[in-house]
């Protein structure tokens, strides 16, 4: 007899071998692609691909896997916050509601835990009330030095919701950034091809944003930004190509002369907005007093 199970709502529209790994077992992919040829995996009775997206109801059916072993991965050490730093978490949020949270997320910590960062924002807000009956999922990055409006998304639907928008430029951003030099008061739009390299294998991708002077000094400019596209260091990159790279900016101007000086990076992601379901929504963040300090003295 096969062992039945009913797709559920959080996994709607998920691929299948995504789904199949989370629910099921975690089989190579190979091992699945060879499962699903062998016609041992059944979807409301018919055969599937593994880029099948499964839907709420379907009804999977799973033929003798009980011999396969899952993979064995390292278990990943969580951050463990303290009562405090849960606690502050109210000082950051902007919007809660059933589907997703908007925070203001501080500078110095990164979105996730990674190779080079521990202390990260999903392990600390998970433990908040804000997610008492559900989990959070990541729907979009900011780097570990950047500041700002971030969504965080409760569902798995709302999480690929708002993939889907960012994917096809719904969703709009406004970043504030202090850069060193005069920048021109007509330079109105970046557009070009950033670099990066993976395995040694070289890509160029187009990247594009529009840029607005605030105010200008002869040693500094604050400038607001709208990027188009959503590059890897795009902002960083782009303003550093100009010749005004961000204030702080210890990884694209490496500079003992400037960067010593200043602690945090000034990049801030300010505003987000988007659509959804014909509603609007219009999220602000506030900069912190470090950047409201520097505007003061310095212009």
């Amino acid at each position: 007899m096969p062992k039945v199970i009913t797709v559920e709502k959080n996994y709607h529209n998920s691929r299948f071998d995504k789904w199949f790994k989370n629910t099921v077992i975690d089989l190579p992919q190979s091992l699945i692609e060879k499962i699903l040829r062998q016609n041992r995996i059944k979807i409301n009775k018919k055969k599937i691909k593994s880029s099948y997206r499964v839907q709420e109801g379907d009804i999977v059916e799973v033929y003798n896997i009980s011999n396969f072993k899952k993979n064995i991965k390292n278990k990943k050490i969580k951050y463990k916050p303290s009562k405090k730093e849960i606690h502050d978490y109210d000082n950051f949020v902007i919007e809660n509601n059933e589907n997703f949270v908007v925070i203001n997320k501080p500078p110095g910590i990164a979105v996730q835990s990674g190779s080079k960062s521990f202390k990260n924002i999903i392990d600390i807000i998970k433990d908040t009330k804000y997610f008492e009956n559900c989990k959070p999922f990541i729907v979009h990055r900011l780097d570990k030095e950047t500041s700002g409006v971030l969504i965080i998304a409760k569902t798995r639907e709302y999480a690929q919701l708002f993939t889907s928008l960012f994917r096809i430029r719904k969703i709009h951003k406004t970043y504030l950034a202090l850069t060193y030099g005069k920048i021109s008061s007509s330079s109105k739009t970046l557009n070009n091809n950033l670099v990066y390299y993976e395995n040694k294998k070289k890509i160029i991708q187009k990247a594009i944003t529009h840029l607005r002077l605030i105010k200008t000094s002869k040693s500094f400019s604050l400038v607001e930004l709208n990027p188009i596209t959503g590059r890897k260091h795009q902002l960083r990159r782009h303003l550093l190509d100009i010749g005004n790279p961000i204030i702080g900016d210890d990884k694209y101007f490496n500079s003992e002369k400037y960067n010593k000086k200043y602690k945090n990076l000034f990049l801030h992601a300010y505003k987000i907005k988007f659509m959804i379901n014909n509603v609007q929504y219009n999220f602000k963040a506030t900069y912190g007093s470090y950047f409201e300090n520097f505007i003061k003295s310095k212009f």
